[in-house]
């Protein structure tokens, strides 16, 4: 991570469905307004994706590629959502919904030797938890895929019945390519008590808190590893 660049890289997606206007990038681009914050010294790209499989696993595949993001977030709109909902982790099967074009990915598999589910390296309990957003409730599921919100905390990420979408997919590709230090926000609708500013506002707390999480993780690594060299050092001298 330290070799990539400060750029953090947020995506929502194009209309789909009944969707012409989709919250996702509506929010993302009240988010471009606002900025990250200028306590926060990274560059903040964003990018409409379209609701296509194929275009989003070149598009995803270049970002990772060509601008070598420290962190990357898509933003994707849950039509039955009432909250702002923070995806742990994301399954490489179950994308059985045909996109715009009428495409489905091979037997529903995104990546055919990739690991059956990628777990985001932010703790999005953790964020949920801190983060306060006036005006809309702040949660994290399990999974990306995860149509029923209120099943038990021991349900497991990767339950078969699950179903995946586009961003689901993309997030996947994401936590791939760039070993976890990805996200996926799902955002409500737009409505009268939910507009593209409050939703943009969201974005601009919930991304400030993942960054720190991630700092205070890489810290604690840092640590951790200062701590395991300086005892093999120790050790070496005794045995000397």
């Amino acid at each position: 991570m330290d070799s990539r660049s400060s750029c953090v890289v947020v995506t929502g997606f194009g209309p789909f469905r009944q969707h012409l206007v989709n919250s996702s990038w509506e929010a993302v681009k009240e988010l471009s307004k606002l900025g990250l914050g200028n306590d926060m010294e990274v560059e903040l790209q964003t990018l409409q994706l379209p609701v296509d499989y194929r275009e989003v696993k070149q598009r995803v595949t270049r970002i990772w590629e060509d601008l070598q993001p420290q962190f990357v977030v898509h933003v994707g709109v849950d039509p039955a959502a009432k909250a702002i909902f923070l995806e742990q982790c994301s399954k490489n099967r179950g994308y059985r919904d045909a996109d715009i074009r009428g495409f489905l990915p091979e037997c529903g598999v995104c990546l055919p030797d990739g690991p059956e589910v990628i777990a985001s390296e932010v703790s999005m309990k953790a964020v949920s938890r801190r983060a306060a957003v006036q005006g809309v409730e702040v949660a994290f599921s399990r999974d990306a895929g995860l149509i029923l919100r209120t099943l038990p905390l021991t349900s497991l990420c990767w339950l078969a019945e699950e179903k995946g979408y586009v961003c689901d997919y993309a997030y996947y590709l994401s936590l791939h390519h760039g070993n976890g230090c990805a996200a996926l926000i799902h955002v409500p609708p737009l409505s009268p008590w939910l507009p593209a500013s409050l939703l943009g506002k969201a974005l601009q707390v919930l991304i400030q808190e993942m960054l720190e999480e991630i700092e205070k993780a890489r810290a604690q690594n840092q640590k951790l590893s200062l701590c395991s060299s300086s005892q093999g050092e120790s050790t070496g001298g005794l045995l000397l």
